[in-house]
């Protein structure tokens, strides 16, 4: 008896060695095995949705690019703006998408009324003849082709590499030898679009502290050779300061939706600066009471862009954020692993970051 006791003694502890937690599992949960890359949760809360097919007021779209291959291409554009209520649709010229400029004017023309060009400038001759002859160009562009402003510039830090035909390596906003095609621009009632930096934390180390991680790695900015975060938006202030006659949009909200106080302050000092919203919708939609209270405080200098094609879904993820109440939502396109909520603008917050804000520019500077 003491001997079968001694067995099923023996065999228990053998059981439970074989169903114990190995040393290294003891702590690990299934949590521990998701990347954060991977991250993609579902919304279990009844709150509500709200599709949003159609914007609530006739849209100027003042940021897109040339994403077409042909011309049955701008025929379904043309067919999805009156579908979610776009007029008409600006088409910024830069170096990493599209063609030359001339190209594009003619490719769009049978759609002139519905879309609008906006041209670079020539860094191709920097002597100051050179800059003569771009600001030539820039007068033809306009007088000639219909270029009805400047953009979209783009420095992140090593200048204006969106530049046509030859990039702007080194040549920032407020380089003392562009400052003749600025005011030019300013002459000829072209206002300046500029894409300055990236999002803060593409500039943070990239390390647990990083509140935009996911996305910002694979936007991270590297500034051991360029100009950082705030190097780039002194030069844009200067630039703005020194060219008061020239009118100035900072594309993606200047990328300081971080720091809408910041911002602000830049809107009341300057009066020829203006901001779109385009794609930067993640951006802002996670702070949505601080960004409501920003665009409700400044609808007279807010702009209606989208920079993200022309599928119908893209222009209603835009549409639900600034017009509906809804809360807790992913949009997984954009990149983040943060909640978005919408913003539910006032009636007359919308028609001016829709249309009448655009239009207004536009008119009054043709």
């Amino acid at each position: 008896m003491k001997k079968s006791l001694l067995l099923l003694i023996s065999a228990a502890f053998v059981l439970a060695a074989c169903n114990a937690p190995k040393a290294s599992d003891e702590s690990a949960s299934p949590a521990d095995k998701v990347l954060l890359r991977d991250f993609n949760p579902t919304v279990v809360n009844n709150i509500p949705v709200t599709q949003v097919d159609k914007a609530k007021f006739p849209i100027i779209d003042m940021h897109s690019h040339d994403y077409v291959e042909s011309a049955a291409d701008i025929e379904q554009w043309c067919k999805n703006m009156d579908e979610v209520g776009v007029l008409n649709t600006a088409i910024m010229h830069c170096s990493w998408i599209g063609r030359p400029f001339e190209e594009v004017v003619e490719l769009y023309a049978p759609y002139k009324d519905r879309f609008r060009f906006w041209c670079c400038f020539d860094y191709s001759d920097m002597s100051e003849e050179g800059i003569q002859k771009a600001c030539q160009l820039l007068e033809r562009y306009h007088n000639e082709l219909g270029a009805v402003g400047v953009g979209e510039l783009g420095d992140k830090g090593e200048g204006d590499t969106y530049a046509r035909p030859k990039e702007g390596k080194d040549i920032h906003i407020d380089d003392a030898r562009i400052q003749p095609l600025i005011r030019k621009a300013g002459e000829l009632k072209m206002p300046i679009s500029i894409h300055i930096a990236e999002p803060y934390w593409m500039y943070l180390p990239m390390d647990e502290t990083n509140d935009g991680l996911v996305n910002a790695v694979t936007w991270h900015v590297d500034t051991t050779n360029c100009y950082g975060y705030w190097k780039l938006m002194e030069t844009f202030e200067n630039a703005v300061r020194e060219n008061p006659g020239t009118l100035f949009i900072a594309c993606h909200y200047l990328n300081m939706s971080h720091d809408w106080p910041h911002l602000g302050a830049l809107l009341d000092k300057y009066p020829n600066m203006y901001v779109d919203i385009s794609a930067r919708v993640a951006e802002s939609a996670h702070t949505p009471r601080a960004t409501r209270e920003f665009l409700i405080k400044y609808q007279d200098r807010v702009l209606f862009g989208t920079d993200n094609g022309y599928e119908l879904q893209m222009y209603r993820n835009i549409f639900r954020v600034l017009e509906s109440n809804d809360e807790h939502f992913y949009i997984p396109e954009y990149g983040y692993h943060w909640a978005l909520s919408g913003f539910n603008l006032p009636d007359e917050v919308l028609k001016k970051i829709y249309h009448d804000n655009a239009e207004r520019i536009l008119n009054e500077y043709k």
